[in-house]
């Protein structure tokens, strides 16, 4: 069964599968931004945070009894942090993005979404039919052209802080337009929290914006944050909603309280080590602006690679090396790349290695 389809992708070079790879390798593939996936001292708090409380997990539904305090703290912990008036912990990026698109779009609503925004908004959106407007990407013009084209009882702006793939930062301007035209932002921060920002706190705060109603920010656990789950900060009116619309909040079991109290612990540690951090990233960028004499405001560095084949190729390569770099292929992205993550975790030296032996072997 499936025999031919999975033929077509080993052909095409776009199979893939799960694996687990050596520990010893030094990873500059997965999102743990800042290395705290490796933190057992951060992991330890997070255990004895939880034992102080009765009930270890969820349960059920947060509206049927899965709410936790912990829960509870971690939402109103962000929200405070971030300049919101109220939070929501969800299970997961890909639940948030599908619960806040499917919830928030109603009867008369038009949204406008980045064409290289997350998969999971993109999935979302195939349920609201003629009600959706893709705009290229990041670009001010077409989306302001757009939102002239389409009048609607509300217009919802759906962007990223940080594109997973192309490390792009949103556009200041696309900010300004959406206060402008009094559009809902949906900001999706997950590859932005936790790099962007002097306290970390992603792009409003390195952009310097003020959080208004319209605002809704969400973001992931499984990255800078190094656990798992997600969120969505809002205005006390949109959480509501979301908890009384929204499927994926009011259908799915709550999020594990263990990962919860974990973030809530990587949370407070991040902001007490900002500086830190932020001094780590700034070295990094540096290096490949030197490089690659090419900008990096993020910890994504996306490198093209001419075909999948050689893709692959570099990849098992600089496995031998020591190293695990993301190859990344269609449809993820229209032409295959090598995405090098910037972890803290991997030094200075390693990172400019890496750099340099994909250089080698991309043909320009």
């Amino acid at each position: 069964m499936y025999e031919n389809e999975l033929k077509a992708l080993k052909k095409a070079g776009r199979f893939r599968e799960r694996k687990i790879y050596d520990v010893r390798l030094d990873d500059l593939a997965s999102n743990d931004y800042l290395g705290l996936s490796r933190n057992k001292k951060q992991f330890k708090k997070a255990v004895k945070l939880v034992n102080e409380y009765t009930t270890v997990s969820s349960k059920a539904s947060m509206l049927v009894n899965g709410y936790h305090p912990i829960h509870r703290i971690f939402e109103k912990t962000m929200a405070e942090y971030n300049g919101f008036e109220e939070g929501l912990v969800v299970g997961s990026g890909f639940l948030a993005n599908m619960a806040l698109i499917e919830a928030l779009v109603r009867k008369g609503d038009m949204l406008f979404m980045d064409e290289e925004y997350h998969a999971s908004g993109v999935m979302a959106s195939k349920l609201l039919g003629e009600q959706v407007v893709t705009f290229k990407h990041n670009d001010v013009d077409d989306l302001r052209e757009k939102l002239e084209k389409y009048p609607a009882k509300r217009q919802i702006i759906a962007v990223e802080g940080v594109y997973s793939m192309s490390g792009d930062l949103c556009e200041k301007t696309i900010f300004y337009l959406a206060n402008e035209v009094k559009a809902i932002m949906i900001v999706d921060e997950a590859h932005s929290a936790g790099v962007l920002g002097k306290e970390l706190l992603g792009i409003f705060e390195y952009y310097g914006l003020a959080i208004n109603e319209r605002h809704i920010k969400m973001g992931t656990l499984g990255k800078a944050y190094g656990s798992y789950g997600a969120y969505i900060l809002a205005s006390k009116n949109v959480i509501s909603f979301l908890e009384n619309r929204a499927k994926p909040i009011i259908y799915s079991t709550a999020p594990s309280v263990f990962d919860t109290a974990l973030a809530l612990v990587n949370l407070e540690h991040i902001r007490k080590n900002a500086a830190k951090y932020t001094r780590k990233i700034l070295e990094r960028q540096k290096i490949v602006s030197k490089q690659l004499g090419i900008p990096c405001q993020s910890l994504i560095v996306p490198m093209e690679m001419p075909n999948n084949e050689q893709t692959l190729f570099v990849q098992k390569g600089l496995m031998e090396q020591g190293y695990l770099v993301g190859a990344i292929r269609q449809p993820t992205v229209e032409k295959p790349i090598m995405r090098v993550i910037l972890n803290l975790g991997v030094s200075t030296q390693k990172i400019r290695h890496v750099l340099a032996l994909i250089s080698h072997n991309t043909i320009q």
